[in-house]
């Protein structure tokens, strides 16, 4: 089973050398910290800064550079800043070759649900909405199961939607699936988890087809 950095290392399996890439907040945000050194890839944040790096060291924090999440960053050699108006143009022209969100449901025909519970006071949908409707490669960072041990891959979200009908992997503590036109494919297994617990833990459509290998990280 994977805890949040490993998710993130598995995903940063994805990222391709020339990539540009939105990373959302939470887990999506740490995989930077774990792309290869052999590629160049461009990490988008929706709040203006293009080439963001790692996570900075304790006690290297500069407070004025902070991704979507208001999280401290780095921004690597290159990097450019720039408005909300250009950031989200970069979005919405489909600039950007991958995004990478987490989420609190996905359905099995791609839907995803990531920005509000209902009763709990938000501040409104932000830029998921435009990067779920101009994305065509969105992966999702998230725990396959909810505290109460209750299935996030469904086969239909219960919470509010952001995007419908598009997400295309989805990479959690026990598996990576893809999804299909016939519901969630599995891909891998994460170290020390069998199918069987996967089965156990998705109640969308799960198609197993062959031997299913344990991820490599």
């Amino acid at each position: 089973m994977l805890d949040k950095n490993g998710i993130a290392k598995r995903i940063a399996q994805e990222v391709k050398d020339g990539y540009y890439v939105n990373l959302g907040i939470g887990i999506p945000t740490l995989v930077a910290n774990f792309v290869r050194d052999d590629i160049e890839v461009e990490f988008q944040s929706e709040n203006g800064i293009l080439g963001m790096g790692p996570f900075p060291f304790e006690g290297e924090e500069d407070p004025d550079l902070i991704n979507a999440g208001k999280q401290t960053i780095t921004a690597l050699p290159g990097a450019s800043y720039f408005d909300s108006a250009m950031s989200f143009g970069m979005i919405r022209g489909q600039h950007v070759d991958l995004t990478i969100l987490g989420a609190m449901e996905v359905a099995e025909n791609g839907d995803i649900a990531n920005w509000k519970i209902p009763g709990k006071m938000v501040k409104g949908m932000g830029g998921a909405m435009d990067l779920v409707a101009s994305a065509e490669n969105i992966i999702v960072a998230m725990m396959h199961t909810n505290r109460a041990g209750e299935s996030k891959l469904l086969k239909k979200c219960s919470l509010p939607l952001t995007g419908v009908g598009c997400v295309t992997k989805i990479v959690t503590n026990l598996a990576v699936l893809e999804v299909t036109e016939k519901g969630f494919k599995l891909l891998e297994r994460a170290p020390g988890v069998s199918v069987e617990e996967i089965k156990e833990a998705t109640e969308g459509t799960l198609i197993v087809e062959g031997e299913i290998p344990e991820m490599k990280l």
